[in-house]
């Protein structure tokens, strides 16, 4: 798996930015391409003035369907108009995935992917460049390094390409590509430049990392939401040390599993609201479970322009519950719910079927979570100062 946010065109971003409500089972809603975040977080600077859709819903899921039967009898593409359809219904968030490639999504959500362990992001001119190399993977034991040029995969150059795009040709998405498959890469560094051939094989996701700092304080960063991430949330608040407080660090987190992020959620919380949402119209709540672990723990939540989805629905959660001080810059705004509909040839169109609210009922699409205290520069610093008011308050 490899990759880190990135606003791209709509198209793109339809195709790798919506992910998946299975009702009755999880939750979930966010961005795809965050599923490739890397530890270095590079941000999403850039966020839509208004979010096409927001009083409704996305494109509607018999005419998706009757598109996508139509081309195949006709000897034409389902996918491709299935597709073209989603694009004029003008919902960003409502995307049309192969079923390779929706595979992989699931893939990415249990907690695990085949690719070669490498985080890609764009540098400061725009080119693709190696974010993290996942120390024992392939990509890592061929001696690839943070800052190396990645100038083309499999032969297909990636300048110019948006970063999920090279993601899917990292993975082989489009090619069915599973584990045991090969992927020849062209890269540089400085002056030389080579070419690398690494073997694709199964991978586990890190999307949640915890540390404690030379003054006490557990420094806990979300990637993403994948399976399992909430748990991890919860067994490192229940180490942190006592009144030393905890530091949240959901920067660059483009969402997931919201039921993961409820977990998350319960760590701090005991019980309680933690949002609503409706799907077609029906009003839904998700509440906390109740005996968080770190319910009187001193709390600070970083967040920034690359903050979305169901980590944008965590961060609103803590704030309206006065849980949490909130430290660091609005917030993406993605606050709708898609739902899969599998299409006739396999592909599946994941379509906005409704939108979800903090506790206080804020909208989050296209709004965002503006925080309580806003930092440019230095806001782990300032957040860190927080937390020391708030650890000697307590």
């Amino acid at each position: 798996m490899s990759g880190s946010s990135m606003f791209v065109p709509p198209r793109r971003l339809r195709r790798g930015a919506a992910l998946t409500l299975v009702l009755g089972s999880v939750l979930v809603t966010g961005g795809v391409s965050g599923i490739w975040q890397d530890d270095t977080r590079e941000h999403v600077s850039v966020r839509a003035d208004s979010v096409a859709g927001t009083a409704g819903e996305g494109p509607d899921e018999a005419a998706v369907a009757e598109a996508a039967a139509a081309a195949m009898a006709a000897g034409e593409s389902g996918t491709d108009a299935a597709e073209e359809v989603v694009s004029r219904s003008g919902d960003r968030w409502s995307a049309v995935y192969s079923a390779g490639e929706y595979e992989g999504l699931r893939q990415s959500l249990d907690g695990w992917y085949v690719g070669v362990g490498i985080w890609v992001r764009h540098d400061a001119e725009g080119r693709i460049e190696v974010a993290r190399a996942l120390p024992g993977s392939p990509a890592d034991r061929a001696g690839i390094r943070p800052g190396d040029g990645l100038r083309a995969i499999d032969g297909e150059k990636t300048g110019g390409q948006p970063v999920t795009e090279v993601v899917a040709l990292l993975r082989g998405d489009d090619r069915g590509a599973g584990e045991g498959t090969s992927v020849e890469l062209d890269l540089e560094r400085g002056e030389r430049r080579w070419r690398e051939t690494l073997t694709r094989t199964r991978l586990a996701a890190e999307s949640v990392t915890a540390r404690t700092a030379a003054d006490g304080t557990t420094l806990i960063e979300v990637g993403s939401f994948t399976k399992g991430s909430g748990e991890e949330v919860v067994r490192a608040v229940r180490k942190a040390r006592d009144g030393a407080g905890v530091l949240l660090d959901l920067r660059g987190n483009p969402g997931g599993l919201v039921g993961e992020a409820v977990t998350a959620a319960s760590a701090f919380l005991d019980g309680g609201l933690v949002a609503t949402y409706d799907v077609h119209g029906e009003q839904r709540a998700l509440h906390a479970e109740e005996g968080g672990a770190g319910s009187g723990v001193p709390l600070v939540v970083l967040v920034d322009g690359g903050t979305m989805s169901s980590a944008e629905l965590l961060a609103g959660a803590l704030q309206d519950r006065g849980r949490a001080v909130v430290v660091g810059t609005e917030t993406f705004g993605k606050g709708s719910v898609q739902m899969p509909e599998e299409l006739p040839d396999g592909s599946v169109a994941e379509l906005t079927v409704g939108h979800y609210r903090t506790p206080s009922g804020r909208s989050v699409d296209g709004e965002g979570i503006t925080p309580d205290l806003v930092a440019r520069e230095g806001a782990e610093e300032r957040a860190r100062t927080v937390l020391t008011g708030l650890a000697g308050g307590s």
